[in-house]
């Protein structure tokens, strides 16, 4: 009875764990949902993540749970996992996102799960025990989500700007200043919807470890996807203030007709993302289509550096989170 006990402890303590990850990525990824709408005027800040966070947790009746379902039961062999990979992947994501969050480099929550997941499983049962189709699913759209992004902002910018060529400027921007809450709330839900199901994976991957859930469940506990996307709003509406400022006018400036298309263009890659249930960053999303957006006026108008850093930071966050994670692993065995 007491062994039982203390493995419920334990569960619990990574449960906590798993949802302090997810209020993190709210936290680190809010720049995402806001960074357009918060440069071009239409909201102040205090107002924006408010607006994001309601629709983060919106996301909760609108998408089904594919994307939990591929992170629970499409990404590692669930025999191999234990409480010690799941504490090694999160202390790992956890870690890169600390980092990046604290240099304002808007890099993937979502591809740091990964990466942790991916490092412990690697330190304790080697490269055999990893879903390879899973895997290359979600490696493939780390490059698939921002050329996605880029091209359907850029073509969402092209298309806006021929229909409204013999419209006044002033009248222009007033429409989209109000267009562009649909399309922040658009892109908020589908940030919520996309990773708010990560962290719901996580914790239904512990379950099904450690004998809690069955992995011939339908679905997860509903109190672990009420938590989660409760986390992730709570996180988005303490704003990461660092990454806003780099996603919202350090790679391009954007105004209300460009902040609109590209969050559209990127809401449009993770309403699709979610309904295959892939595991996209919404960071690699909305960068590719605001990228899109001011390449449509002069290749001058994108920082290009700027860009070219937030793409080292996607390259090295997977390897950098799993050899994190792969050290937290190790450490893990020591403790308990």
């Amino acid at each position: 009875m007491e062994t039982v006990q203390t493995a419920l402890w334990v569960v619990m303590l990574l449960v906590a764990l798993a949802i302090l990850f997810d209020f993190m990525n709210g936290f680190h990824d809010a720049a995402n949902s806001i960074a357009t709408v918060v440069s071009t005027g239409v909201l102040k800040p205090g107002q924006a993540v408010v607006f994001a966070a309601f629709f983060n947790f919106v996301a909760i009746f609108v998408f089904h749970l594919s994307v939990a379902a591929t992170i629970g039961k499409g990404i590692v062999q669930p025999g191999v996992v234990d409480t010690h990979v799941i504490f090694g992947a999160l202390v790992g994501a956890i870690s890169w996102n600390l980092i990046t969050w604290y240099y304002g480099i808007p890099s993937s929550s979502s591809h740091a799960l990964i990466g942790g997941i991916v490092g412990a499983v690697i330190a304790k049962a080697g490269a055999g025990a990893l879903i390879s189709a899973g895997i290359l699913k979600t490696v493939a759209f780390i490059f698939v989500s921002p050329l996605l992004g880029f091209l359907l902002g850029s073509l969402m910018m092209v298309a806006v700007a021929w229909i409204c060529r013999r419209a006044r400027p002033g009248k222009v921007d007033k429409w989209f200043r109000r267009l562009q809450l649909v399309s922040a709330g658009a892109y908020s839900l589908g940030h919520g919807g996309n990773d708010a199901q990560k962290t719901i994976g996580i914790i239904w991957l512990l379950l099904i470890a450690t004998g809690y859930a069955s992995a011939s469940d339908a679905s997860p506990p509903t109190w672990a996807i009420v938590a989660c996307y409760a986390a992730i709003g709570l996180g988005t509406m303490f704003g990461g203030w660092r990454i806003v400022k780099t996603m919202g006018q350090k790679i391009t400036k954007l105004k209300p007709v460009g902040g609109f298309c590209a969050e559209t263009g990127g809401a449009m890659t993770l309403f699709v993302a979610t309904a295959l249930g892939i595991p996209v960053s919404t960071t690699h999303t909305i960068t590719g289509a605001i990228v899109g957006v001011g390449s449509t006026q002069r290749a001058s108008a994108v920082r290009w550096g700027v860009a070219g850093n937030i793409v080292w930071a996607w390259i090295l966050t997977i390897p950098a989170s799993a050899f994190v994670a792969a050290i937290a692993y190790w450490v893990s065995l020591q403790l308990y």
